[in-house]
């Protein structure tokens, strides 16, 4: 059985690198609907447990960056990532930039979400076009981590930091 995301990240001892590229994802997922319901607190709690991943990580000194490539206007979805960045992933000591989808174009990117832990190990995620979570390949491909890599500093030198960052009505946190 393939290594979860938590056990890649407990392994990880230099650098976690986050590239997501989808407007939308799980829509059923509890920390969504309380969002949508209106409560922000309990949409953070719903992500408590990653939180606390990303803390232990932080607090190891692997540095954790995300990308996350964005259409604008943002999705209802995209604009809920928004909303609980701040608490559930800054606050546990992420770096976090958004990227619109327009500032990409002439880049080479791969065609999933991944991470990219410690420069040797990759983590892709397959999604249905409904946002449905479908599964995961790890993967040591030398050819592949490059070109992850590439992608994720090139994406992160066009992003702009979660602080800055304001796009369809969406204030920074």
């Amino acid at each position: 059985m393939p290594k979860s995301t938590t056990e890649l990240l407990a392994e990880t001892t230099r650098t976690a690198l986050k590239l997501e590229f989808r407007d939308q994802y799980m829509t059923e997922d509890p920390g969504h609907l309380a969002w949508k319901a209106g409560n922000l607190d309990e949409a953070v709690r719903a992500y408590a447990g990653w939180t606390e991943i990303a803390r232990q990580a932080t607090a190891r000194g692997v540095e954790v960056k995300r990308v996350r490539v964005v259409s604008e206007p943002l999705s209802d979805y995209i604009q809920f990532e928004h909303a609980v960045t701040q608490r559930v992933n800054i606050d546990a000591g992420e770096q976090i930039r958004w990227v619109p989808r327009q500032r990409v174009s002439a880049l080479a990117l791969p065609g999933n979400d991944v991470w990219i832990l410690d420069g040797s190990t990759l983590q892709f995620y397959f999604f249905a076009g409904d946002g449905r979570y479908v599964g995961e390949e790890v993967t040591t491909n030398s050819e592949a981590v490059k070109l992850c890599e590439a992608a994720f500093e090139a994406s992160w030198e066009l992003g702009i930091d979660h602080s800055d960052y304001v796009a369809s009505g969406v204030t920074a946190a």
